[in-house]
């Protein structure tokens, strides 16, 4: 059995996917770009402000499954320049500070709305 996670304090999906997703006591969350919650485009160009914006999407779609960044098990991080990896490691901190998730992150060529990074998360309910 499986539920749909839908909250209107993040961007809505773009596409033929949902925010999340839970089932059998896990939620996943779709990967995560830097849209402002009214989906009006992308925050800034600036990578720590993106980072941001991302982990606090993830961050309104966990709080309307009742579930919290501290339920994070695993994250995928996706970026289009592995050379920010520090910065977006500064902002990440600022989210995870404790007991921290699994975590992958890969350099791809390009991310919807030519973002510069999307966030993905699974999180134990």
């Amino acid at each position: 059995m499986k539920e749909i996670i839908k909250t209107k304090n993040a961007p809505k999906a773009i596409g033929p996917f949902s925010q999340a997703v839970k089932s059998g006591g896990l939620l996943f969350v779709s990967g995560q770009t830097p849209f402002k919650a009214d989906g009006k485009g992308i925050i800034s160009d600036n990578i720590e402000d993106q980072t941001r914006q991302c982990l606090n999407n993830i961050k309104e779609i966990l709080k309307a499954a009742d579930s919290s960044l501290g339920h994070v098990v695993k994250t995928t991080v996706f970026t289009t320049n592995l050379g920010q990896f520090d910065r977006i490691n500064e902002v990440y901190k600022e989210f995870f500070t404790e007991d921290l998730p699994a975590r992958v992150c890969v350099e791809v060529s390009r991310l919807p709305g030519d973002a510069k990074i999307e966030i993905e998360v699974i999180a134990v309910i």
